[in-house]
């Protein structure tokens, strides 16, 4: 998903009250393109009399160039309000993600089944997931259906035996129904990293009904 400013504001509200006693001041949340990073927490500091700081002009920035999972987009937010938190109550840390970070964000994963990780920094995976990115040429696209009523898709290599290897595997997890391929040349698929990993996409199904309308049915 595409986070929106309102989104990404009730989000805000709910994990303020949930994970910080409601005590985050109501911050801007803007939203960019850039492709150095997913989100980062900002503000500005000035020089006082007696080598006093002030710190000002909180704000989050959300990167919309990467289509997330919605559980990785809440768990990114919750990653910047430890930082905001840390910062706006002026609370010394060894770094960045020293140990009072670390110490918050442990807490929460285990207090409240989340999973927030230290650095969600682009990686290769992740920039082929980038909302501008274009396939050169048609992929094979697995159509995976869960048995609980779900619809994925992973995009793969054009390699047979790399697809038998997939469909088996993910088979043997006994939380598919069917997987069935595809050969299309739509931009959606371009988000998305051509691998043999055993790994399932969800975005909008509507999304992907519209992606593969046209496309060559493998079967």
């Amino acid at each position: 998903m595409i986070p929106t400013i309102p989104y990404l504001q009730g989000l805000f509200a709910h994990f303020n009250a949930q994970f910080f006693g409601g005590e985050l001041p109501d911050v801007p949340i803007l939203l960019s393109h850039a492709k150095s990073y997913v989100a980062r927490c900002e503000y500005k500091r000035r020089r006082l009399l007696f080598g006093r700081e002030q710190r000002y002009g909180f704000c989050i920035r959300f990167s919309t160039r990467l289509d997330l999972p919605e559980p990785e987009v809440e768990d990114t937010l919750i990653h910047e309000m430890i930082h905001l938190w840390i910062m706006y109550k002026r609370i010394p840390d060894t770094s960045t993600h020293g140990r009072v970070f670390r110490q918050w964000m442990n807490d929460i994963n285990t207090r409240y089944g989340r999973h927030i990780r230290i650095s969600h920094k682009l990686t290769k995976e992740d920039s082929a997931l980038l909302t501008d990115a274009q396939p050169r040429k048609p992929r094979i696209v697995a159509l995976v259906s869960m048995k609980d009523g779900r619809r994925g898709i992973k995009v793969l290599p054009r390699v047979e035996r790399r697809l038998k290897e997939y469909r088996k595997g993910v088979l043997s997890s006994g939380k598919v129904a069917e997987v069935r391929f595809f050969l299309s040349d739509h931009p959606f698929f371009g988000r998305y990293p051509s691998s043999a990993a055993l790994r399932v996409y969800f975005p909008p199904e509507a999304d992907i009904d519209a992606a593969l309308a046209g496309a060559w049915d493998l079967c």
